[in-house]
């Protein structure tokens, strides 16, 4: 699965829009890191950087280290968290989805090879 197919499953399938999904995938496979090298990284504004950081804190995929630095939650808990939680916004019944189940699966290695190097 490569990182353009993760975006657009982010998208439709957890319903983060673009931002969300690009800056998800940056923690998740890479560290934690600051919203200042989020925005240089993806290159866009540090408030988009920032505020889609904390869009993601609050739908339960990353944690603040500080005010400007965050984490991502481990994926295979966090693809069903944020799932569910869009479930609950949309008003749609909560079962099992195999794509966000893959989500999840194809992010563990990446996440755990940055985070025990």
């Amino acid at each position: 699965m490569d990182s353009i197919t993760l975006e657009n499953q982010l998208v439709s399938e957890l319903k983060l829009d673009p931002i969300q999904a690009k800056v998800y995938l940056l923690v998740t496979c890479y560290g934690k890191m600051s919203a200042n090298t989020i925005s240089e990284k993806l290159k866009i504004s540090f408030d988009d950087a920032q505020n889609a950081s904390k869009k993601l804190m609050e739908l339960g995929a990353f944690i603040d280290i500080s005010k400007t630095e965050f984490e991502a939650m481990h994926p295979r808990f966090t693809a069903v968290n944020m799932y569910r939680r869009m479930c609950e916004r949309e008003n749609i019944e909560f079962k099992r989805n195999k794509i966000v189940d893959s989500i999840g699966v194809f992010l563990e290695k990446p996440y755990e090879d940055v985070r025990t190097k």
